[in-house]
């Protein structure tokens, strides 16, 4: 292969090589926002039902403050009972003082199914409050794991460029340049292999002629259509698999 070639076709690994680091690094806070999805969507239901657990409570305290009045109500009208002369009067406060019980038992009732409510939602914070935990256990670990990766791909690629600068100072100024315009024009990748008459960058079909060129490996040859530069990689012959061994003659 031409000698400037092969140097541009170890630059492209090289660029690769970067380029997958930098993808690693780039998508590692994208992971992250996804799985702190469920955690967001579990501790948005907990929030909720703490709310709706206070609401509760409150009207169990206000439907409980509507007992104590009534109760004040009927030992008032209890108290009157030494005062009254006639028996029309004496019925009527008892009419009164049952009207008011019915009232105070409809009241306990509410308060009875407040705090069925009450229970239940308990039981869901409790339940909610484990679901919480362990997405965040969850996402800690991830986090971790995630975090050792991007050091690891940040160190892979501090070294990667380090040898990058070394290598693109040997390659012709202008060559390099060509390359660096082509990098930029195909997202990160210059240069291409040429395999059964196709350009593997563009897809697009090489003349025969231009192919049998590329073949040889003497010269620099840019694809027609899409300008990169095309290097070709002679295929290996397959091995002939080994002839399965005879079964011996049986003996006459």
């Amino acid at each position: 292969m031409n000698a400037q070639l092969k140097q541009l076709t170890e630059l492209q690994a090289i660029d690769s090589s970067i380029l997958e680091k930098s993808a690693i690094i780039e998508e590692i806070p994208r992971k992250i926002h996804t799985r702190e999805k469920p955690l967001l969507e579990a501790r948005a239901k907990l929030e909720a039902k703490k709310k709706d657990r206070e609401s509760l409570l409150k009207k169990k305290k206000a439907k409980e403050g509507e007992v104590e009045e009534l109760n004040q109500r009927i030992a008032k009208f209890r108290s009157k009972t030494s005062d009254i002369k006639t028996n029309k009067e004496y019925q009527a406060l008892l009419k009164e003082i049952e009207d008011t019980e019915k009232m105070r038992y409809g009241v306990e009732d509410e308060i009875l199914a407040l705090m069925e409510e009450l229970e239940g939602s308990e039981k869901f914070i409790k339940e909610e409050e484990k679901n919480v935990k362990a997405e965040e256990e969850k996402l800690g670990e991830m986090k971790r794991e995630l975090e050792k990766q991007k050091a690891q791909a940040e160190e892979e690629l501090s070294e990667i460029k380090k040898k990058r600068a070394r290598f693109a100072a040997s390659i012709d100024p202008e060559l390099y340049e060509e390359y660096m315009k082509l990098m930029r024009k195909h997202a990160g990748q210059a240069v291409a292999e040429v395999r059964d008459e196709i350009c593997q960058g563009c897809h697009m079909s090489i003349m025969p002629q231009l192919f049998v060129e590329i073949k040889k490996g003497e010269e620099i040859f840019q694809c027609p259509q899409c300008d990169r530069f095309l290097y070709y990689i002679e295929e290996k012959p397959e091995s002939a698999p080994e002839p399965a061994p005879s079964e011996p003659e049986p003996a006459k």
